[in-house]
C-alpha cells in the first residue's frame, strides 16, 4: 500500500530493492512522479530504522556510494556484504542497479 506522505512512499519503495542491488536517488524520485531528488535524500537522512528501511541501497547517479547516517565506509561495508561490487568508491549500475517495474 502506498502512503500519502512523500517519505513514507520513499521508504515503501526502498523495501522493494533486493539485497545485492542499488537504485539512485533520481530513480526513486522518478518512480514517485517527482523531480525532487534532494527530497529523497532528505527522507533517507531522517530514516530512524536503518535495518527495516534499507536506505544504504540508494546511491548517486554516477555510481558513487553517497552519504549514509553511519558514514560512507559503513555503507560500503553493508553493500559489500550484500554482494554489491564497489571499485574506487563506485558501483557499476549496469551490473548492480535495480529497475522498478
Amino acid at each position: 500500500m502506498i502512503k500519502n506522505n512523500f517519505c513514507e512512499r520513499v521508504y515503501y519503495l526502498l523495501n522493494k530493492i533486493p539485497k545485492g542491488n542499488v537504485v539512485t536517488y533520481k530513480q526513486i524520485a522518478n518512480k514517485l512522479d517527482s523531480r525532487a531528488y534532494r527530497a529523497v535524500g532528505n527522507c533517507l537522512n531522517r530514516n530512524k530504522d536503518l535495518i527495516k528501511i534499507p536506505c544504504h541501497r540508494v546511491v548517486r547517479s554516477d555510481g558513487g556510494v553517497g552519504g549514509y547516517a553511519l558514514g560512507s565506509r559503513k555503507k560500503e561495508e553493508i553493500l559489500t556484504k550484500e554482494g554489491v561490487g564497489i571499485i574506487n568508491g563506485k558501483i557499476d549500475l549496469k551490473e548492480f542497479g535495480f529497475k522498478f517495474n
